[in-house]
C-alpha cells in the first residue's frame, strides 16, 4: 500500500505545480485576447472623416495666409504643420481612397510653402501659396469633385485671432 500511496504523491506532486501553469498560461492567454480585442476597439473607436480632415486644411489654409501676408512666420509654421498633419491623417484613415493617393501632388506645393517660411520671403510665400491653391483645386479635378473650388482668402476665417507678428 505504501509503494502506490508514494507513487500517487510523487505523481501528484509533480503534476500539480504543471496544472497551475497551463491555469496561468490560459489566463494570460484569455486576458491577452481581452487585451488584443480592446486595442482593435479603441483603434476602431473614432476616425475622423474625410471631409472633416479637409475641412480642417480648409481652416488652415486660410490661416496660413493671413499668417503670411501678416509676415507672422511663427504662426505660418504652425499652420502649415497643421495642414501636413492632416495630409498624414488623410494617408493613415483613408490610404485606399483616390483622394489619399493623389494627396504626393501637394509634395512639390508645401515644400515650396516650407522654404518661403523659413527664409521669411514674402513674395515666395505669395507665389508657393498660390501654387498650393491652384494644386489643391488640380487634386480635386482629379479625384472627382471639381465643384469644391479654394481660392485665395479675402477674409479671415475667424474673428477672435490676431494675424499680425507679436
Amino acid at each position: 500500500m505504501k509503494p502506490i500511496f508514494t507513487l500517487v504523491s510523487a505523481v501528484l506532486l509533480f503534476t500539480a505545480p504543471m496544472a497551475g501553469c497551463n491555469s496561468h498560461t490560459e489566463k494570460a492567454q484569455s486576458l491577452q485576447a481581452q487585451i488584443d480585442s480592446l486595442r482593435l476597439l479603441l483603434n476602431n473607436l473614432y476616425k475622423p472623416g474625410m471631409g472633416e480632415l479637409m475641412s480642417n486644411i480648409q481652416l488652415h489654409h486660410s490661416k496660413l495666409w493671413f499668417a503670411g501676408e501678416n509676415k507672422n512666420w511663427p504662426l505660418a509654421e504652425y499652420n502649415e504643420s497643421l495642414i501636413q498633419s492632416a495630409f498624414k491623417k488623410i494617408q493613415l484613415y483613408h490610404g485606399d481612397k483616390p483622394e489619399a493617393k493623389a494627396a504626393f501632388m501637394f509634395l512639390p506645393a508645401m515644400d515650396s510653402i516650407s522654404n518661403a517660411i523659413r527664409e521669411k520671403d514674402k513674395r515666395s510665400f505669395e507665389r508657393s501659396f498660390t501654387l498650393m491653391t491652384v494644386t489643391c483645386n488640380n487634386c480635386h479635378s482629379v479625384t472627382g469633385h471639381p465643384y469644391n473650388v479654394i481660392t485665395i482668402p479675402a477674409i479671415p476665417p475667424v474673428t477672435d485671432q490676431d494675424f499680425k507678428t507679436p
